[in-house]
């Protein structure tokens, strides 16, 4: 049970769906910034921005938010699930392009503090053709999922652990992305 009331069946509204619906006018600005971030058109295909997403969730903690990216992560990577799950446990040894890689070590800095992303971290991922605005969506994709993982472990929210759930989820985001995927009733989910 959340540590607030979120006025909904979390069992319906999981993770960070009950407290978005619990404040929608914050909820609106939140998903306009994920689908800026993780589904407009950008260098970066979105697959490797939700890869992103996971990575930093899975190092902040967040159960939630890296089995709902990894999902959707995994439905847009050509390997799928088995891909992401080799980055979230050995990024040194994953198969990735060295730019994802060196932009994947970015986000782990920013995820710990910002001040951690030197300017050998920034030439490594220009040197593996990251572009600036790769490498600042990379900072910025990182700083607000460690925010959201944040409001999700921060309310105590319920953390679903059956994998069919993320699976639908990634279902709905990559047919209706963020800004029509809150939830407005439990067949919505």
């Amino acid at each position: 049970m959340a540590h607030i009331d979120l006025g909904v069946d979390e069992s319906l509204y999981p993770g960070i769906t009950g407290p978005l619906r619990f404040r929608p006018e914050t909820a609106g600005p939140l998903n306009r910034l994920a689908e800026i971030l993780l589904r407009a058109p950008h260098s970066l295909p979105p697959g490797e921005r939700e890869l992103i997403a996971a990575y930093v969730s899975g190092l902040n903690g967040c159960e939630f938010c890296c089995d709902s990216h990894s999902a959707i992560a995994a439905a847009q990577l050509e390997d799928g699930m088995a891909l992401v799950r080799e980055v979230l446990s050995d990024l040194d040894g994953a198969p990735i392009p060295g730019k994802l890689r060196a932009l994947l070590r970015i986000a782990a800095a920013v995820r710990e503090s910002g001040r951690k992303v030197t300017t050998v971290l920034v030439d490594e991922a220009r040197a593996e053709g990251a572009t600036d605005v790769e490498i600042h969506d990379t900072v910025l994709i990182a700083a607000a999922f460690s925010m959201y993982n944040r409001y999700v472990d921060g309310l105590g929210t319920l953390v679903p652990q059956d994998p069919p759930f993320y699976a639908e989820t990634a279902k709905r985001i990559l047919r209706n992305g963020y800004l029509g995927s809150t939830p407005s009733s439990p067949a919505d989910c």
